[in-house]
């Protein structure tokens, strides 16, 4: 586990987390063992991670590095809750901007007006701040001409910029970005630079998983390498990167 010298106290502490799967369901624990009268694991189910261990102060950008499956995606669920680990414990001590998934919540029959403020709502926003806001998320969007019609008709590329821009804008301390940056066209990439650099420039922590080492080295210092579920490289990105390329 990394703990940097001088810097606050962490506003993420994971330690020893394990998250078990089975069947390509996660496991219900000790539920799932009583009902089904069984005292041990299924023979079909594996850990997705396992033995996981770090620290995070706050204000630190760090790149989540690893294959497809190797455990990434179910890491950044564990830190926002949606996830519940099977061992161990995840601690996060402020509020989460979860750029995962960033689609979910919101209804195709339900306009990009009305999806702002559902999806917002969801995340946690206030009508006020919603009001405040909804100029900004709009022009972000840019889904003026469309904003009254429904969000089925919506193109996957404006899809996204809508929950992009909508999901933005809160306010936890803490943003979590899993791939978003690859989807959109070059343009809307760089708005979420931008908008990633604003975010970042106001002290909020990143964690960003991305198999674009570009992106990787433009907001982030510190890597975490994930290999079958284990934690096996933890450091500065350029060393981690390294190892990543030699193992992976």
């Amino acid at each position: 586990m990394v703990k940097l010298a001088g810097l606050p106290d962490p506003i993420i502490s994971v330690k020893d987390v394990g998250v078990q799967f089975n069947r390509g369901r996660r496991s219900a624990g000790l539920r799932q063992m009583i009902l089904r009268g069984d005292k041990g694991a299924s023979r079909d189910a594996f850990w997705a991670l396992r033995d996981v261990s770090f620290d995070v102060s706050p204000g630190e950008a760090i790149g989540v590095i690893g294959r497809n499956g190797q455990g990434k995606s179910t890491l950044l669920k564990v830190v926002t809750g949606v996830l519940i680990p099977d061992e161990g414990s995840a601690t996060v001590r402020a509020d989460v901007s979860p750029l995962i998934e960033i689609t979910g919540g919101f209804v195709p029959d339900l306009t990009g007006r009305e999806n702002i403020y559902l999806a917002a709502g969801l995340h946690g926003m206030s009508k006020k701040h919603i009001d405040e806001k909804f100029d900004e998320i709009v022009d972000f969007a840019e889904i003026h001409k469309f904003l009254d019609s429904p969000y089925r008709h919506y193109s996957s590329g404006m899809q996204v910029r809508l929950a992009f821009s909508v999901v933005s804008q809160l306010d936890g301390p803490i943003l979590l970005v899993d791939e978003v940056l690859a989807v959109g066209d070059k343009a809307f990439r760089e708005k979420c630079y931008k908008r990633i650099d604003e975010l970042l420039a106001a002290g909020r922590t990143l964690f960003l998983v991305s198999h674009n080492n570009g992106d990787l080295k433009r907001f982030c210092e510190r890597g975490l390498y994930l290999r079958g579920g284990e934690l096996r490289a933890d450091g500065p990105l350029d060393e981690v990167l390294e190892q990543y390329a030699k193992e992976g």
